[in-house]
């Protein structure tokens, strides 16, 4: 027993270098684990930089094209030169923006319709289309935007109605291929208004932007809006390259009816 015991102290002291060498090995390998981490955040950090920078490019990218196709056909909401060179056309198109809780236009909606009742007024305008959302129950922008256009005066015979618009790309292709507008003025923002009149005139319909300009008044929402304005216009260019097909239906003589019914009566 007693010669029993060296060899069980030696197996107990080689056991324990063997522990310190394991222990060696778990030391030298705790650095590299401990690095794995921060090589992983570094790796998702130069993805993200690259995704990243990708959208910033492809946003510059469509931004510019929408500034050069409608560069020379937008003008800001009274700040026109006289009415001799004010561009004219059959039907002033209204981009439709957010109903409020009480069934009201959003401030901005109504900016809009204001500017559209403007020109109707002032003659440079024979019929108004107004475009938006009524894809949720209980919530129709187009007749929002219509019955505040009649409680500003605007005739009823005067005005049209589109019910699918239900984004910028939509009511531009709409106008064309539903209400056969080659000719209009396009009412909105006028952060809105390179990227809505560049794509209405790539689907071919002939439009200057008449653009209002008091949203700058809430410059938080302004901001908000001018950058979304950026990404979207990634969507704007997709959608005018691969020519999405929005929803369609009937064709609609509402437009050339409301021109007629004017015509008729500012004689």
């Amino acid at each position: 027993m007693t010669e029993g015991e060296p060899r069980g102290g030696a197996s107990q002291g080689a056991g324990a270098v063997a522990g310190c060498e394991d222990d060696g090995v778990s030391t030298a390998r705790r650095p590299g684990a401990a690095g794995r981490p921060r090589a992983l955040l570094r790796s998702l950090v130069r993805i993200s930089a690259a995704v990243m920078g990708t959208v910033a490019l492809l946003a510059a990218g469509a931004s510019i094209w929408a500034w050069t196709v409608s560069a020379g056909h937008i003008e800001t909401a009274g700040e026109r030169p006289g009415d001799g060179e004010a561009s004219r056309a059959p039907v002033a198109i209204v981009l439709g923006a957010a109903v409020d809780a009480d069934g009201q236009p959003s401030p901005w909606l109504a900016h809009r319709l204001d500017t559209a009742a403007e020109l109707y007024t002032s003659g440079r305008v024979e019929a108004i289309l107004v475009s938006g959302d009524n894809r949720r129950a209980g919530y129709d922008e187009p007749t929002v935007m219509r019955r505040y256009l009649l409680s500003q005066g605007i005739p009823d015979q005067a005005i049209a109605v589109d019910y699918a618009g239900f984004d910028t790309y939509d009511t531009c292709v709409r106008a064309r291929r539903i209400f056969g507008i080659e000719r209009a003025l396009l009412v909105t923002q006028d952060f809105h208004e390179p990227r809505a009149v560049a794509i209405c005139r790539a689907v071919g319909v002939d439009v200057d932007g008449v653009g209002d300009s008091r949203a700058h008044s809430d410059r938080i929402g302004w901001t908000v809006s001018w950058v979304r304005e950026r990404a979207a216009a990634i969507k704007a260019v997709v959608d005018v390259v691969s020519r999405r097909d929005p929803t369609l239906g009937r064709q609609e003589t509402s437009v050339k009816e409301a021109v007629a019914w004017t015509r008729e009566h500012r004689r």
